[in-house]
């Protein structure tokens, strides 16, 4: 299993070796703006190398919306981060599931992203794997709840999307982890990606608050058995650094491999 972490987007090699990582995840651009992601000095370096590559498109992207304002740049700011991660070699480009607005019917988020990646094909396709990731809040989200991602998966599941499932998202957006992989992969098939984080904040809480493994208010071991069910590749994005992440990687090492596994 391929254990990593969300690093910082300036070395994101060196940080995988200051971890021991086998993986990284960054940002190509500013998570918060706007603007189109540019050619890496390092794209050759990234594609060569060992450890495996993701990139998680910028946090304002919201092609579910019906504000089209939003929706349109979101659209083709996806399909630019999609190009920009295909040429660095990386395996999935990581997207929330966004939102509508208060009062709109929630199938027009659901038919929006289905033209979203209809937008995307006219445009000669993503070129990678596009990760829909579930997120902890907004009672309008598209992928907070498992109604509403089997709502979303009727949608996009022609397509050649994936899925991210986040732990923390899932504990704070309401869902119960315990056989949580077998209930997502009822709806999507597949599981591409585990973000594992614990949660600062409670149950339902709706509120996206990273803690390290061993810290928050779910029970590490029952993260273990959700990393060790999905089978999937592992990114932490939790706090402390360095540090903190490099304890969260070897736990999670040591946790899954049977030999040496703290009973």
């Amino acid at each position: 299993m391929r254990i990593g972490a969300h690093v910082d987007p300036t070395d994101p090699l060196a940080e995988a070796t200051a971890r021991a990582a086998d993986a990284v995840q960054f940002f190509l651009a500013d998570p918060q703006g706007w603007k189109a992601p540019q050619p890496r000095d390092d794209a050759e370096r990234l594609r060569t190398a060992e450890v495996d590559v993701y990139v998680h498109a910028p946090y304002v992207i919201n092609v579910a919306t019906g504000n089209n304002r939003i929706r349109i740049p979101s659209r083709k700011l996806l399909l630019a981060h999609a190009k920009a991660a295909t040429a660095i070699g990386a395996k999935g480009l990581v997207v929330h599931g966004g939102h509508v607005n208060a009062g709109d019917d929630p199938q027009t988020g659901f038919d929006n992203w289905r033209k979203a990646l209809a937008y995307a094909q006219e445009g000669g396709g993503f070129g990678l794997p596009v990760l829909i990731e579930n997120t902890a809040g907004g009672e309008n989200a598209c992928a907070r709840r498992l109604d509403a991602l089997a709502r979303l998966w009727d949608a996009v599941g022609d397509h050649e999307v994936g899925f991210c499932l986040d732990t923390c998202h899932a504990h704070a957006g309401g869902e119960e982890l315990l056989d949580l992989v077998d209930r997502v992969k009822a709806i999507t098939g597949r599981i591409d990606l585990v973000h594992a984080n614990n949660s600062k904040d409670g149950f339902g809480s709706g509120r996206d608050r990273h803690d390290n493994l061993r810290g928050g208010t779910i029970d590490p071991q029952l993260l273990v058995a959700v990393i060790r069910a999905a089978g999937a590749p592992v990114i932490v994005e939790t706090p402390g650094g360095t540090t903190g992440q490099s304890e969260d990687i070897a736990f999670l090492r040591t946790q899954l491999d049977p030999e040496t596994a703290v009973r």
